[in-house]
């Protein structure tokens, strides 16, 4: 009896096993978009009928437009240049939401550091000799309440205030891309932009989307990519901010790239980097640079009065070893090796 119902059942499965494969070969393929914009490599994977690539490119470069100090014609560089500029919709919600964070961090994140990231050699302009009373001199004109939008425009107490926006626009142009995918109807989809990050939906083998936090090794040419451990995500932002690639060596002194825009000076702190997952890339961005900045303790102590932040730390330990620090809520993300 068991053996006639086996036989039976056999061309129904067969006709499931049919009917799966057509419904797959139907589904949309999964796309790879790669390039450069804002000086790092772009990678965006979505499941599309079509090839978005060239909205994708004309979404990243509003950002560029807007915000980037190295495009002579963007909206930051005429402000740089004390130019009389009215502001576009992408520039007045980075700004306010910048000057947000600046105030919830107490200046640990401020984007009004361009002067000093320039003279320390690390930012859109030659750098200069430091000395303490350049230090002091620059610092008179860096600060986020020295600057505010009146009417439409970006209004300075001083002429000489720069705005550098790279710890945020990043953030800003996933947070783009990811909108326009959105748009688009795109389920599933990953977009990277030099490391910066948002994700929504599955991957090509339908599971949940993996991404790596890299271990801070001192790597000037991003070569090395051993990871310290890998994070299951999805409809989030996510963000890392790190001390271990961009640095220089002087009469024997690292400095790194992060600058404190309070003391005017690189930050010392145990630090390596900072991971951040928020509702959105924007957010994570500033973030974590604000922690790299602000020191573990205090960082610790921001995350504690901030549950809807995550943030996953790699600091210096004794000889070879790290010391991990993260939130409770970020080991949901965390997979198991």
């Amino acid at each position: 009896m068991n053996k006639k119902k086996l036989i039976w059942q056999i061309p129904f499965l067969f006709l499931l096993i049919v009917g799966t494969i057509v419904i797959l070969k139907k589904q949309p393929p999964f796309r790879t978009n790669e390039g450069m914009i804002f000086g790092t490599i772009y990678k965006i994977t979505y499941q599309h009928n079509d090839d978005l690539h060239s909205d994708i490119k004309e979404a990243m470069m509003r950002v560029d437009q807007s915000l980037s100090p190295y495009n002579p014609n963007s909206i930051i560089t005429r402000i740089n240049h004390n130019v009389d500029t009215l502001l576009n919709e992408d520039f007045m919600h980075v700004f306010n939401l910048a000057q947000q964070i600046s105030a919830e961090t107490e200046g640990a994140f401020d984007i009004t550091v361009a002067p000093l990231v320039n003279a320390w050699g690390f930012g859109f302009k030659h750098s200069i000799d430091i000395e303490p009373n350049v230090i002091d001199s620059i610092s008179q004109f860096v600060g986020y309440r020295k600057i505010k939008i009146e009417n439409g425009k970006v209004v300075k107490e001083d002429e000489r205030i720069m705005l550098d926006c790279s710890a945020i626009a990043k953030g800003y142009g996933v947070d783009m891309v990811a909108r326009l995918l959105d748009q688009k109807g795109v389920k599933n989809y990953m977009v990277d932009i030099g490391g910066e990050v948002v994700v929504k939906g599955k991957n090509s083998r339908m599971k949940t989307w993996r991404i790596g936090i890299n271990k801070p090794i001192e790597d000037s040419l991003s070569v090395n990519q051993e990871l310290q451990t890998i994070l299951e995500v999805s409809e989030v932002g996510m963000a890392t901010s790190g001390n271990y690639r961009k640095f220089y060596y002087k009469d024997g002194k690292r400095y790194a790239h992060t600058i404190d825009p309070r003391l005017g000076m690189p930050v010392q702190h145990s630090i390596l980097s900072a991971t951040v997952i928020a509702q959105d890339c924007t957010t994570a961005d500033a973030y974590a640079t604000a922690f790299m900045v602000m020191g573990l303790d205090k960082a610790k102590a921001f995350c504690e009065k901030h549950p809807e932040l995550n943030a996953y730390f790699i600091c210096d330990g004794e000889g070879d070893n790290y010391e991990i620090f993260y939130t409770p809520d970020m080991e949901k993300f965390m997979v198991k090796r």
